[in-house]
């Protein structure tokens, strides 16, 4: 696929925290990560408002196992208190993304140079990332490499099929939908073999409305010049 990226992504830890443990204060994570947390991960690595990253695919590598630890998360009304949070352990995921030019964005279009950002892109991943990366939550430090997708031998291979019963597949915000409305998208995944195929977020046909919400605008000569000035640099050493 055009302007496609593969990469791996691990870590120690990961919390993908389930929406339904917020709100009692211990957090809990989902079993596999969410289509918008591979998402702000793929962010992490290269992002320009005038592109939208799609997670197409992941591969388990490691086997889903879930450890519990006592944490002193901060108290609204001071000091700290005592609370219970289930990570994901020892994680690796094989992740194939694409962007497309954010067709909402027309007051970018002199910025959708496909070229330039898959060049860029690549070389993110061969860095490990513009920014640093995350597993869902800040405690969770993740570090990212370039793989050939598919590649390697991985704890679900002959596994079949896993249902994981209906999930968050992500959030719809203003500047992607053109819409004034942030949404929160659901699913119901499926991982066969270890691997599992994400849906668009137009095809998620479970879609609740969250709050009213406007796009943040961007000055294309001022927001985006650092990057601009990478990609030069790059051909100038060709």
């Amino acid at each position: 696929m055009r302007n496609q990226i593969e990469f791996e992504v691990h870590g120690a830890y990961a919390l993908f925290t389930d929406p339904l443990m917020k709100l009692g204060g211990e957090k809990m994570t989902t079993q596999i990560p969410s289509y918008q947390a591979l998402k702000g991960i793929v962010e992490s690595i290269y992002w320009k408002p005038s592109i939208i990253w799609y997670i197409d695919e992941i591969r388990v590598m490691n086997a889903i196992r879930m450890e519990s630890k006592g944490v002193r998360p901060i108290d609204m009304s001071g000091g700290n208190t005592l609370a219970n949070y289930s990570y994901l352990r020892d994680v690796r995921y094989q992740v194939k993304a694409h962007f497309e030019f954010n067709t909402n964005r027309m007051d970018l279009k002199p910025d959708f140079n496909e070229h330039k950002h898959h060049n860029i892109a690549k070389r993110c991943v061969e860095k490990g990332g513009r920014r640093d990366v995350f597993l869902g939550a800040r405690e969770c430090q993740a570090y990212v490499e370039s793989c050939n997708f598919g590649a390697g031998e991985g704890f679900y291979d002959n596994y079949d099929e896993v249902h994981f019963g209906t999930m968050v597949h992500g959030l719809n915000y203003p500047d992607e939908t053109g819409r004034n409305m942030l949404e929160t998208r659901l699913w119901q995944p499926r991982m066969k073999n270890g691997y599992i195929s994400f849906i668009r977020p137009e095809e998620c046909s479970l879609v609740r409305p969250i709050k009213e919400m406007h796009a943040k605008s961007f000055n294309l000569g001022e927001s985006m010049t650092a990057v601009d000035e990478e990609y030069d640099e790059l051909e100038v050493k060709k």
